[in-house]
């Protein structure tokens, strides 16, 4: 049996036909099918050309007398049409055929696969106001800056080849000086390793240190996309109370005394979704803990630059690199489609990582790691950080003003320190059923149904304010107003 796939690069017919001149079917015959076939499932549509019978018979590497049998057969069974010193076309009568894929005339795989609930939220609707809280404003990103460095750094052709799987060298670099200057963290640029967001650190730090069996604690109201990356190596989750001060780390300390754990994953900086802060007694709580009964902790600060009053608290990785793997993102600071996460771990679990990343991903991409590094190293990046830092409080503002203005205290919520959002209670409200309402007038926000871990709903909302302009945030709260009970235009649970 052979397989021929034409290769000249001049016609447009790159079909493969199998030839097998053991069968007793004449091999003009099985061209023949093998074209009408091709035709049948749409790969060769109404109208498209083929190769000339000497090209063909080249292509196929038979005589072409075998090739201009072929061609009659199929003009028989009216498959083709013939136009002088045109060529040969796939007729034009046929009906069109869409084209299905190779792998399964069914749409169905020949073999078992575990069904994924779908992770993507639904699409924003066109112009949607998204009060998301994990969601920066990308138009305040100084993209022509951006763009100029990265011109510059194609000029380098060898960072078009392969390369370092740890990530660019300046990057690295420039985000060690950053972690070591505003976090606290003794850290070289070798001990980084960047990756595409802080979804890919996580997930390679789940797939590195867990395995089945493995117990990990989490925060009972989190981030579900890290779960899922924890869940995903076989490792059983626990979830943790979390209060208005963070994750409660004398729950956490009763769980210990009847399971050993392998990792708690945990955000301090700011609690995702509620915002709270980890204060000083649980942080070392937490860390002796870790130290005492050897479980890793996995730190997400995935907002640390988004603080408003005073300097933000140092993570936990500062005060114990030891048992701290740290997760952090420029997504927040920059934009989520760049793709610009790292990890920092300690050097055994660091170099499992990096080897991991060299078979999952093989590096990343080296032109954009060296052009924001040119941003770092000239002062852009903290300049933009600073600029993002004042909208984003000038926003907050508005908005907290804004909401309490129209909804009194039938909204309560704390003004938050720092990040990108406010975890809001709606007493008495069916949330998801206001944020259904809502998101059919163009207002997109997450109730805390989204963030449990036993998936259960309660009269909690996170709103998300940096995305959107003071008049748009604005707007925003009058479509809250409006679509917050089913009867429209009612406004009786305004402060007078």
């Amino acid at each position: 049996m052979i397989s021929r796939l034409p290769t000249d690069q001049s016609t447009t017919w790159p079909h493969t036909v199998t030839l097998d001149e053991s069968l007793p079917t004449p091999l003009f015959a099985q061209i023949a099918e093998a074209i009408a076939r091709d035709v049948r499932r749409g790969a060769l549509r109404p109208g498209a050309k083929l190769p000339g019978s000497r090209t063909l018979a080249g292509m196929l590497g038979v005589h072409r007398n075998t090739v201009l049998a072929a061609l009659r057969e199929l003009d028989k069974q009216g498959w083709i049409r013939s136009e002088p010193a045109r060529g040969v076309f796939v007729s034009k009568a046929l009906p069109e055929t869409r084209a299905r894929s190779t792998t399964s005339s069914s749409g169905q795989a020949a073999f078992d696969v575990a069904r994924v609930a779908p992770a993507s939220p639904p699409p924003l609707p066109p112009g949607a106001l998204p009060l998301l809280g994990g969601m920066p404003d990308v138009r305040l990103v100084p993209t022509a800056r951006l763009a100029r460095a990265y011109r510059r750094a194609l000029r380098s052709p060898r960072l078009l080849a392969y390369a370092e799987p740890a990530g660019a060298m300046p990057l690295r670099a420039a985000l060690a000086e950053m972690l070591a200057h505003n976090r606290g963290l003794a850290v070289r640029a070798e001990d980084v390793l960047v990756t595409r967001g802080s979804q890919m650190a996580l997930d390679l730090v789940a797939r590195t240190l867990l395995g089945p069996g493995d117990v990990v604690a989490v925060e009972a109201l989190g981030y579900r996309p890290a779960w899922e990356a924890l869940r995903g190596t076989g490792a059983t989750l626990v979830p943790v109370r979390v209060d208005r001060h963070g994750l409660d780390v004398t729950r956490l300390e009763e769980l210990l005394t009847t399971t050993k754990l392998r990792a708690v994953y945990v955000t301090p900086h700011h609690q995702y979704p509620t915002t709270a802060v980890l204060g000083a007694p649980r942080r070392l709580a937490l860390l002796e803990l870790a130290r005492r009964h050897r479980f890793a902790v996995i730190e997400d600060d995935y907002d640390h630059e988004i603080h408003y009053e005073g300097r933000p608290i140092l993570p936990l990785a500062s005060r114990a690199p030891q048992s701290v793997i740290y997760v952090g993102t420029l997504s927040k600071v920059l934009a989520p489609g760049l793709r610009l996460g790292w990890v920092v771990a300690p050097p055994p679990l660091h170099d499992a990582l990096v080897t991991l990343r060299t078979h999952v991903d093989r590096q990343g991409d080296h032109v954009l790691e060296h052009a924001v590094a040119e941003l770092a190293e000239d002062g852009e990046l903290s300049r933009h950080v600073l600029r993002m830092r004042r909208a984003y409080l000038a926003r907050r503002d508005v908005f907290v003003t804004a909401l309490r203005e129209t909804f009194g205290d039938t909204l309560r919520f704390e003004l938050p320190r720092g990040g990108m959002a406010l975890w809001a209670h709606a007493p008495g409200t069916d949330v998801d059923a206001w944020a259904a309402r809502a998101f059919e007038r163009g207002v997109v926000f997450q109730t805390a149904k989204r963030f449990a871990f036993d998936r259960r709903a309660r009269p909690w909302l996170r709103l998300g304010f940096a995305a959107l302009n003071e008049d748009e945030l604005r707007q925003a709260v009058r479509i809250l107003d409006r679509t917050r009970e089913p009867s429209q235009g009612k406004s009786m649970h305004r402060r007078r």
